[in-house]
């Protein structure tokens, strides 16, 4: 079967390393890059981390509004798609090049398989909502990683096409953990010792694109226990730049690599973050991870008590985080050897 795989921004990548590593010598893969991410640390570099092979295609998108980089995707892709004909689009979470890619597809009426399906935020204002939602309803198969993600396609009327598969990401984190923690010097190039820091990131564009919310945020973080390692977005960076003083306990760098980010993960004392990924990611490496959101796509993070969602408003976020720690125990709500489950289900299609 051939098979388009359509990536363009970081999360994506992680969800294809495993699965790509899985379909080889079985299907006939072609790797399709938006260009959406093209920071190297945030693209190239984590292909290369990875072992992801070069994509067969890269459409150089780079960036624009939502509207420009949907448009721009959905008219490269249909050309793409035209040209070689591929029995099965796979597309990954929930990005613009998710839906300009599920679009693309469905109305060439080429198969359609969205992995990562029925997450729900419930806020419509997030982008990222909008495109889950159209993407899940235009797909054909659902893989679902979470019994809370299958029983949202349930009450959207979407059963006959939803299956439980668990979150690709464990494979990621678990092929490649003992790799970067190998690999890295992050720890030694920083000066950092394990558990001895908190580790920062912000992109959201509620948080990071107003300067006087943002300087707030920061001055709050410049008020709790611990040094705070804060690799900052390419978006952020434009409107750090603009300020006069960032707390003394907060170290900025530039965005690193997959293999330096899971390191300092796995390092940290907590994650403190507005990004779904991450914290899935901070769950599986059981890390506290205290949220900058009024509402989150991993519910069940929060229901185990290893996640916090502070309002990025409230006035008291660092008395909020000292206090925050994490139960002992965990349960495994993201599953296990999820890319060969996948790849099993695929094979059947």
């Amino acid at each position: 079967m051939k098979i388009f795989s359509i990536v363009g921004a970081r999360p994506q990548f992680i969800k294809l390393a495993p699965l790509s590593s899985k379909l080889k010598g079985i299907h006939e893969e072609i790797i399709v890059h938006t260009g959406q991410h093209y920071d190297y640390a945030m693209s190239e570099k984590i292909f290369l981390d990875l072992g992801i092979r070069n994509p067969d295609i890269h459409l150089g998108i780079g960036s624009g509004s939502h509207a420009y980089q949907t448009a721009e995707m959905m008219k490269m892709l249909e050309s793409a798609m035209f040209e070689k004909r591929p029995d099965l689009v796979i597309v990954f979470g929930d990005t613009n090049s998710t839906v300009a890619a599920a679009l693309a597809a469905a109305k060439m009426k080429i198969k359609l398989l969205h992995i990562e399906a029925g997450l729900r935020s419930f806020n419509k204002a997030m982008p990222e909502e909008i495109n889950r939602i159209i993407t899940d309803h235009i797909s054909n198969y659902l893989f679902a990683p979470t019994p809370t993600a299958v029983k949202n396609l349930i009450h959207e009327g979407l059963e006959e096409v939803t299956i439980l598969t668990g979150d690709i990401m464990v494979d990621t984190m678990n092929d490649n953990l003992k790799i970067a923690l190998q690999k890295s010097s992050i720890l030694s190039d920083l000066k950092l010792k394990y558990n001895g820091f908190s580790l920062l990131t912000l992109h959201r564009d509620y948080n990071v694109d107003n300067p006087v919310l943002l300087e707030s945020l920061l001055n709050q973080l410049g008020q709790i226990e611990s040094n705070i390692i804060f690799p900052v977005h390419p978006r952020t960076k434009k409107i750090l730049g603009a300020f006069k003083n960032i707390p003394e306990n907060i170290q900025l760098t530039e965005p690193v690599g997959y293999f330096d980010f899971i390191t300092l993960e796995h390092a940290s004392r907590r994650i403190i973050t507005d990004s779904g990924g991450i914290q899935k990611e901070a769950y599986i490496l059981k890390k506290p991870c205290i949220t900058l959101r009024t509402e989150t796509e991993w519910i069940e993070t929060v229901e185990e008590k290893w996640n916090l969602l502070i309002s990025p408003h409230d006035k008291e976020i660092a008395a909020k985080i000292n206090e925050f720690s994490a139960p002992e125990k965990q349960n495994p709500v993201f599953g296990e050897n999820v890319a060969d489950a996948m790849v099993t289900i695929i094979n059947s299609l």
